[in-house]
């Protein structure tokens, strides 16, 4: 019995070289995206099902208002963000495909949230939880799961503080913006929820370009809109 191929040092390296350069490239483009761009021209490919009530837009970050809606969720243990929400929107979308005790189907509605916590040890994964918004018809009576790891979330009324960027929703590009906007929020004395933040999709994983993503922080008190303040036309969302 012969010892299986072993792959040449060469074709291997290659190998790694390839895939490395690929994540560079996801990476890049999610740096050098535009950032703040939160109007409506940035929803161009997207059907945005949850509406929101613009409060105001500073250059670094928009306030907004959200009313109370029903999610259907999910939470996975992962050590990356995208491993996560990989797991999680598998059993959501088995849902909304007629995974459910009557049977229903429905289309995938945006955005999709992850909540992701804010302190976590390195070497611990994380407990990520993934949500769809259910459709209108289906806000008070929603079909039931057949999956126990689903249940349903009430999101309550809300004000959040949202950070807008392109590329891919990657652990590290999630954490970078975060970053970005608490020290935004820091500068502009802002007060909000230092538990956890969303991370927000509004594109399918088979589009590549002129993604739209979103970091939240939900506020505490009244909101802050810092300088800057950009004014709200009628018609901005």
């Amino acid at each position: 019995m012969t010892d299986p191929p072993v792959s040449s040092p060469s074709l291997t390296a290659q190998m790694t070289l390839l895939f490395s350069l690929m994540l560079l490239v996801m990476v890049c483009v999610a740096f050098t995206s535009t950032v703040g761009s939160c109007n409506s021209s940035s929803f161009t490919d997207s059907t945005v099902d949850l509406q929101y009530e613009l409060l105001c837009r500073t250059e670094d970050y928009e306030v907004r208002r959200y009313s109370s809606t029903r999610w259907i969720s999910t939470d996975a243990e992962a050590y990356f963000l995208g491993v996560g929400a990989a797991m999680a929107f598998r059993r959501l979308y088995h849902y909304i495909s007629g995974d459910n005790k009557e049977g229903v189907k429905f289309e995938l509605t945006a955005p999709v949230l992850v909540e992701v916590p804010e302190e976590r040890k390195m070497w611990e994964p994380a407990i990520y939880t993934l949500s769809f918004l259910l459709p209108s018809a289906y806000q008070e009576r929603p079909p039931t799961p057949t999956n126990d790891k689903l249940y349903f979330s009430d999101m309550p009324d809300m004000d959040v503080y949202v950070r807008c960027y392109g590329g891919w929703m990657l652990s590290i590009t999630s954490r970078l913006h975060a970053h970005l906007l608490t020290k935004a929020l820091l500068r502009a004395n802002a007060h909000y929820n230092h538990t956890h933040h969303y991370t927000v999709g509004y594109d399918s994983p088979l589009k590549l370009l002129n993604r739209h993503n979103e970091v939240w922080y939900v506020v505490e008190g009244d909101p802050v809109c810092g300088h800057n303040i950009t004014s709200i036309p009628a018609d901005a969302h």
